[in-house]
């Protein structure tokens, strides 16, 4: 079972004590995996067992608030909707697939992602549930109303957004993700980022771009044709 904790994708209904905890609980993680406890956790973060019940109520809590935590350094750039043009939507899902690169290749993503999978089906927690809930689906959440505001202004083009999500999701992951679990020493460089960034990009518009949008659907500035 799942439990409940204060909905955290926008970091700024975290305090600062409780930011520096959650860092904290991800270098234990990082550390020591499965061994992460609330005992651990307050001694890293130079806190009581008690403030730890109270802030997140329960390990799996902890864990849930974690993972929140990590995923809300993916952001997704607020688009208007009325003025939508495509350079706007291209800036937004370049800034999301940059941060998604940046989040999945960090060491306390690598070591949550682990544990997760190792206990997914084991009966020891939910942290499988939990990572697929407060990661990739709130992901999903968050980058899906930008896509269906690509839809409305007549830039994108799709049946249905979580298969157009997926398809984006796929196009900047590839098989990076799956390689640095498994142990791939690949080096991800900030031009290789933003370079990847915008290729999966251009090719998820390369598949979902409207044929039929008017203006807003030309992209503005130098080398617009």
């Amino acid at each position: 079972m799942l439990h409940s904790v204060p909905d955290i994708d926008n970091s700024e209904a975290l305090t600062e004590r409780q930011q520096a905890v959650l860092d904290a609980a991800l270098r234990l993680l990082v550390e020591e995996g499965d061994n992460l406890t609330m005992t651990a956790v307050a001694r890293r973060a130079s806190c009581s067992k008690e403030t730890l019940y109270k802030w997140f109520g329960d390990r799996d809590g902890l864990l849930t608030a974690t993972v929140q935590w990590q995923a809300s350094k993916v952001r997704v750039a607020p688009v208007d909707r009325k003025g939508l043009d495509l350079n706007s939507l291209t800036a937004s899902l370049e800034r999301f697939a940059s941060d998604w690169l940046r989040v999945i290749s960090s060491d306390t993503s690598i070591a949550l992602n682990r544990v997760a999978v190792g206990h997914a089906g084991s009966g020891k927690d939910d942290l499988g549930a939990i990572v697929l809930e407060n990661g990739r689906f709130a992901l999903a959440r968050r980058l899906k109303p930008v896509l269906e505001a690509g839809q409305q202004a007549g830039l994108l083009d799709f049946d249905d957004a979580e298969t157009a999500f997926r398809t984006f999701f796929g196009l900047v992951a590839r098989d990076v993700q799956i390689r640095l679990l498994l142990g791939d020493r690949l080096e991800l460089t900030e031009a290789a980022i933003r370079d990847d960034a915008a290729r999966a990009t251009q090719q998820f518009l390369a598949l979902y771009r409207s044929r039929t949008g008017g203006a807003n659907n030309r992209p503005q500035g130098p080398g617009a044709g």
